[in-house]
């Protein structure tokens, strides 16, 4: 892992995630590059050419500034930092951004408020997740001292996020965190062990999996939600961080029947780590 990139909104949630990059940048030897997206406001576009690259000029200068206070952090000392600023108002420039740089992943905070305008919070941040094609990173709290140990993958089985779930092994891994695989047997959905093993069965062969490997990662839990079964089992494992496979069109739910996947992500209090299907 040699190139991560942190939206920023110069909030303190946004120097969470970027307290959390330096950490994994100085374990990996990475460069951050750090993004702010100004979102002008329409009206800018309407005013005479004068005035648009008046603002223009003002607020670069400002997210320059912003950028110089931001960034003035002792554990950013001995990382290497790129800054980008863009003025995008469509979320799925995130990822272009991130191909751009060449990001194998993007650490960005949850909630915040900018001086330009909201960005990143609530449902802008699923915007992100649902349009990235780097695994992305969201990180709820202060981690001053990121480390994890245990680490758990959701899955329903589902044949089309075996790729996903080959690079959250890779990126756990990267971090220091042990793979669970965790399957939550739910009642509307209710499967016997027999057809759960099965399903389970037609997984690992097509992801070409080692059986005893495999078996020894493989968790079933019982609960009447996805969301509260995947908490109360992360919970009882003390676990450190979630993953969760994601659709580009319909979200973190599309796999994870149908519903209730969001909910992991929007209310788990341990990072979140999406990897798009």
């Amino acid at each position: 892992m040699k190139k991560i990139l942190v939206p920023v909104d110069f909030s303190k949630h946004s120097e969470y995630a970027l307290e959390v990059a330096a950490n994994i940048a100085k374990k990996h030897n990475a460069t951050i590059n750090v993004l702010h997206m100004m979102g002008l406001a329409e009206s800018f576009l309407t005013k005479d050419q004068t005035n648009e690259v008046f603002n223009g000029m003002y607020f670069m200068k400002l997210a320059k500034l912003k950028f110089s206070e931001f960034l003035n952090k002792d554990y950013l000392e001995g990382v290497t930092i790129t800054q980008t600023i863009r003025n995008y108002k469509v979320f799925r420039e995130v990822n272009d951004v991130a191909k751009e740089f060449g990001a194998e992943l993007i650490v960005m905070g949850s909630h915040g408020t900018t001086g330009f305008q909201d960005v990143f919070i609530g449902s802008n941040t699923q915007k992100v997740i649902r349009t990235s094609e780097t695994p992305v990173l969201i990180v709820k709290d202060r981690m001053k001292d990121f480390k994890l140990k245990k680490g758990v993958f959701l899955t329903d089985f589902d044949l089309n996020s075996i790729g996903a779930f080959k690079e959250a092994q890779i990126i756990f891994e990267q971090l220091g965190a042990k793979l669970k695989l965790l399957f939550i047997n739910l009642p509307e959905k209710f499967m016997s062990t027999v057809e759960i093993h099965k399903k389970a069965e037609i997984f690992r062969e097509e992801a070409n999996l080692d059986k005893g490997s495999f078996d020894k990662m493989l968790e079933l839990y019982n609960d009447y939600s996805l969301e509260r079964g995947a908490f109360n089992y992360c919970k009882e494992l003390k676990a450190d961080i979630i993953g969760v496979a994601t659709h580009g069109r319909k979200g973190l739910g599309h796999f994870f029947y149908g519903s209730t996947g969001e909910d992991v992500a929007n209310h788990s209090s341990i990072p979140v780590l999406t990897f798009k299907i």
